[in-house]
């Protein structure tokens, strides 16, 4: 039985001091209930396992059958196992696919701990927003969002260890801007880590801006495919204020481009500061059949890299561990 914000924080005798730092308060939501730091682990960011581009005013959960998603997904979840991932962030959003009937069916089946997202996806031309997005206040929809977290989302007890929004590459509309408040709402109301699908520097650095003028310490948010950024100014622009630059791609290649930009963040001492995943998968609905990308091109191709270029373990350890638990833990 999952608990809630506050029977958790009581029972772990945490109290509102519990969500400050490494007190014993501090934990990550997953889907089947609350994480300490001993029980992350080795740990991917942001990944998928089911994503439906067919847009907010088509998509529902009939598009597609769990029992065989799972069948596909599932040998992909079961060989990262044997890599040592014992927890694995899924970013799909709602309105794109999220399903915690069938997350929590992944998690049952292979042993992962598996965390899940509240927020809007607000890229690709607003495709993916339902219509009240449009009409609804940024607190409105913050509202809706920590409802989640409060009360478990479409009616279940499976509650967001995250937010996850979205904005187009160029400067933030207006819309996208509201998107940016209720995600600082969001995070006031709950603690919850906020992962921006972003790319560029300009949007990021507009985001980073709005919400330190929200009340949000730039540490809450995270600079989701920092790679599309090739000017590692930025990247170290926006480590320095403390916000965390994922480089989250590494399913689909560009190993040494990856090593390139992780050996620079990591002269200029700010290793800390850097996630790293595959934003692999994805099962597609509207063709079953597509080729899945699995998640271990980290593992395989992207580590034996940076330990030719003298990283340790240490640092893999910074990396798969410490930081995904000084991101998310809720403080």
């Amino acid at each position: 039985m999952l608990l809630s914000r506050r029977e958790f924080l009581l029972l772990s005798g945490g109290g509102l001091l519990g969500l400050t730092g490494k007190k014993a308060g501090s934990f990550i939501m997953s889907v089947d209930g609350p994480l300490k730091k001993d029980q992350l682990g080795k740990t991917l960011i942001h990944e998928h396992f089911l994503v439906d581009f067919i847009g907010a005013d088509k998509i529902n959960n009939s598009r597609w059958n769990r029992n065989e998603v799972v069948k596909k997904v599932l040998p992909y979840l079961l060989e990262v196992k044997q890599y040592g991932v014992i927890t694995i962030f899924d970013c799909t959003p709602a309105f794109l696919g999220r399903d915690v009937t069938l997350l929590k069916m992944l998690a049952d089946q292979s042993g992962l701990q598996i965390i899940t997202n509240t927020g809007y996806y607000g890229a690709v031309e607003n495709k993916y927003l339902p219509q009240h997005a449009y009409t609804e206040t940024a607190q409105q929809l913050g509202e809706r969002w920590t409802r989640e977290f409060e009360k478990g989302i479409d009616g279940s007890d499976v509650k967001p260890g995250f937010i996850k929004i979205s904005v187009n590459p160029g400067p933030l509309s207006a819309l996208h801007q509201k998107l940016v408040k209720a995600a600082a709402i969001t995070h006031l109301a709950t603690g919850l880590t906020i992962c921006s699908h972003t790319g560029p520097a300009l949007p990021a650095m507009e985001e980073i801006n709005l919400l330190k003028e929200n009340g949000v310490d730039p540490s809450a948010f995270v600079w989701v495919h920092a790679q599309a950024e090739k000017d590692i100014r930025f990247h170290k622009k926006a480590a320095a204020m403390k916000s965390w630059i994922s480089l989250d791609g590494i399913g689909w290649g560009d190993y040494e481009q990856y090593a390139h930009s992780l050996v620079q963040l990591k002269e200029a001492g700010m290793l800390d500061r850097v996630l790293i995943s595959h934003d692999a998968g994805w099962y597609k609905p509207e063709d079953p059949a597509a080729v899945f990308t699995g998640y271990t091109n980290i593992f395989t191709q992207l580590i034996p890299i940076l330990l030719q270029k003298g990283f340790s373990e240490k640092d893999l350890e910074q990396l798969l561990e410490a930081n995904p638990w000084e991101a998310f833990s809720i403080k």
